[in-house]
């Protein structure tokens, strides 16, 4: 990618539904967080930081994740992080099912900041969990 790549955030968050780009940070994170749980420390990220170095590995399927491993990894950094205050924190940023997780994820595609396999579907995100179960307090101590 060039230096003069630039995220159009306004319009992204737009095309995804009114997600802040707090939350476009957070699920590339999680994505960071991801591969590395399931790929090891070998796992670069697959998203494109600006550097243009990274972007370069995101068609590497070897690192490949699916939409519920990407769920499940996102719900694992949110609990890590922000502990408690999760579900809050994701709210704020108007994210209160896994869908909202694959909106981000299908925007940032669009965007040209992920890629995607010929498998990979938006229903891949739908009903991974439940918000309210996977962040509940008594659940999650």
């Amino acid at each position: 990618m060039s230096e003069a790549f630039t995220v159009d955030w306004k319009a992204m968050s737009e095309a995804s539904g009114g997600f802040p780009p707090a939350s476009f940070d957070f699920v590339r994170e999680g994505l960071q967080h991801t591969v590395g749980r399931i790929h090891g420390a070998t796992g670069s990220a697959l998203v494109d930081d600006g550097g243009g170095d990274d972007f370069d590995d995101a068609g590497d399927e070897s690192r490949h994740v699916s939409g519920a491993d990407l769920c499940l990894g996102l719900r694992e950094l949110a609990l890590r992080r922000y502990g408690l205050l999760a579900r809050t924190v994701l709210h704020r940023w108007n994210i209160r099912e896994t869908a909202d997780f694959g909106r981000i994820v299908f925007a940032m595609i669009e965007a040209g900041l992920l890629r995607k396999t010929e498998e990979d579907s938006f229903d891949d995100f739908v009903g991974v969990f439940d918000f309210d179960e996977a962040f509940d307090p008594a659940e999650t101590a």
